[in-house]
Parts: structure tokens; C-alpha cells; sequence
């Protein structure tokens, strides 16, 4: 099968569209024909090697968390998937699905939303699962409360601010001037130009503030969150990580960090959302497998608005 594959850390460059071998499926796992993948920051962080200590020196390695596609295989465990059905989800660390097929979890895979194309369903995953679990599981979110979403245009963030509304809070969303009225056709209901104002310094006050671009720290925004209000950052720097652990222990104010966790039953809490309007996908452009390198090198402008998409159809 094609699929690209890096054998060093480094530039776009390292990446190689090849030949490689078709990957086995075990048993709980399902062999995907890929329709459709997307770039993540955390795809390219591992290929430049800041995220060695985890992935240390072992190549080739082929990148990639989200896909969607067509079922060809499935593993002696698995009991809710079957040939043909299409699906979308995200694979394990550290990637696999910048290629035609891919293995991946039964757990971390969904039916794919009726209603939209593989290549919309595959901007899905990692990025409106990173916006949920940030809201629901870290920030505890209310009806009612008042949210702010740093980065509120970009992949995470134009999720985040369509599921806050979902769940009825009050949004704020900052942004820079050309996204003004992306962010705000997503349901803002609060526009903050971050080339005009700082949020950190804004009169208002918040129960959540959700850094989707991990932009800001917790010691800077912490002045603008209620007393007993959640900061909840993408970006585990040695600062997130500490005031995360010195915040748990101690009353008041708290610092979170989010970790996407891919599962199906909130692939399918998600797929419903598609499904019922609720929520959109914003795509800001899409790339053939074999062009992978510039989709990379285009996400680490950090200017993207909304998901890049990898579409592995394409001949």
C-alpha cells in the first residue's frame, strides 16, 4: 500500500510517500480502507522530534490519529463493526492513518455521520473530541456559565465554541480580525480581537477558559476566572503540568490540561450533533496523500482556520 512514512525527525522534508506494507489487524482492531485523514499539531510535533521522549528512535513511522473510511477487516474480538461499514475514528499513538489502510481500536471508532463526506467526517476526531473532553470532563460545564475559547478559529477551537452553545454557556470567543465572522456564524455569542485587546486583561470574568492553541498560561489568566473558575490548556508545557497538580490539591481556582482520549460513545454524542445541525465543520483546505508535506508545513503557519484534511482517495 501507499503511505507516507518518516524514517528521522526533522523538516516536512522527512516525510516519504512510499510503498509499504499492509498492516495486521489483533484481535479488537479493525483494518480500514483511509478515504481521509487530517493534519493535528501533534502530528507534525512528532515529526520534528519534540515528542522523542515518548516515541524515542524507533523508524519508519507513519503519522496520522484521524481517519475515516470503509471496514475490509475485522479482528476475532470485535462484535460492532463489519466488512463495509463505514466508520470514522482515530487511531493509537503515535499515528497510522497517513495511509491507504490503517489499523485501529474497535473502542475508537464511530459509524460516520450520515449526512457529510469521509473527508469532513475525518477533520472530526481529534479535534472536536480535544474541544468536548476539554468542556465536559475537565471544565465541568454548566448551562449558564460563562466560556472563553482562546483560538476560538482554529480546528479545536471553531469545535469548542459550537459544542459550549450545545451545552448552552455563554461564549466568548477570541480570535483575530479576518475570523471575526467565522466565529461568530459558529454561535459566539462575545467576539474578542486578540490584535486589539487581551483577553487577560478583559473586565469580564469566567468559569471556564479553554486555551485551545495553549497561547496563554494559567498564572496569566488566572486574574480574569471566577474564584472557583477552570483554566483548561492543550499545550502540557513544565508550567501547565505543575499548576495542574499544585491547583488539585488546593481550593479555588484550577489549571487542566486536555489529552484527547478517542472512544465511541462520544464519537457517536459528536455524530449525532453532524447529524442534527448542530454543529459544523469548517475546512480550510484539503490535500492528496502525496502532498502531505505542504499540508504540514501549512498547519505549522499556525494560520489555519478551522481543520486541514488529507484526502487519501485522490489518486
Amino acid at each position: 500500500m501507499k503511505a507516507v512514512v518518516i524514517r528521522r525527525y526533522g523538516s516536512s522534508e522527512v516525510l516519504e510517500y512510499e510503498d509499504v506494507a499492509q498492516p495486521k489487524i489483533k484481535p479488537l482492531e479493525l483494518l480500514v480502507k483511509v478515504h481521509a485523514s487530517s493534519v493535528n499539531p501533534i502530528d507534525w510535533k512528532i515529526r520534528k522530534g519534540l515528542l522523542r521522549f515518548i516515541t524515542g528512535n524507533k523508524f519508519p513511522i507513519i503519522l496520522g490519529f484521524d481517519l475515516s473510511g470503509e471496514v475490509v477487516e475485522v479482528g476475532s474480538g470485535v462484535t460492532r463493526f463489519k466488512p463495509k461499514d463505514q466508520i470514522y475514528g482515530s487511531v493509537g499513538f503515535p499515528g497510522g492513518a497517513y495511509a491507504e489502510f490503517a489499523t485501529v481500536p474497535e473502542k475508537s471508532v464511530a459509524p460516520k455521520p450520515t449526512n457529510i463526506s469521509y473527508q469532513e467526517a475525518a477533520a472530526v476526531p481529534t479535534a472536536a473530541l480535544t474541544a468536548l473532553q476539554a468542556l465536559q470532563n475537565q471544565g465541568k460545564i454548566q448551562p449558564g456559565q460563562s466560556v472563553l475559547i482562546n483560538g476560538a478559529a482554529g480546528g479545536v477551537g471553531s469545535f469548542a465554541v459550537q459544542i459550549a452553545k450545545v451545552l448552552d454557556a455563554n461564549v466568548t470567543a477570541v480570535c483575530s480580525t479576518k475570523n471575526l465572522d467565522l466565529v461568530k456564524s459558529l454561535g459566539a455569542d462575545r467576539l474578542i480581537d486578540y490584535t486589539q485587546q487581551d483577553f487577560t486583561q478583559d473586565v469580564a470574568q469566567y468559569d471556564i477558559i479553554f486555551d485551545a492553541v495553549g497561547k496563554q498560561s494559567f498564572s496569566r489568566s488566572k486574574g480574569v476566572l471566577k474564584p472557583n473558575g477552570v483554566y483548561v490548556t492543550t499545550l502540557p508545557t513544565p508550567d501547565s503540568i505543575l499548576q495542574s497538580v499544585i491547583t488539585a490539591f488546593i481550593p479555588g481556582k484550577k489549571a487542566k490540561l486536555v489529552f484527547a482520549s478517542p472512544n465511541t460513545q462520544d464519537l457517536v454524542y459528536l455524530k449525532d450533533l453532524i447529524e442534527t445541525g448542530k454543529i459544523r465543520i469548517v475546512i480550510d483546505r484539503t490535500y492528496p496523500l502525496q502532498e502531505l508535506a505542504s499540508a504540514h508545513a501549512y498547519s505549522e503557519t499556525e494560520r489555519a482556520v478551522g481543520k486541514i484534511v488529507i484526502d487519501a482517495s485522490s489518486p
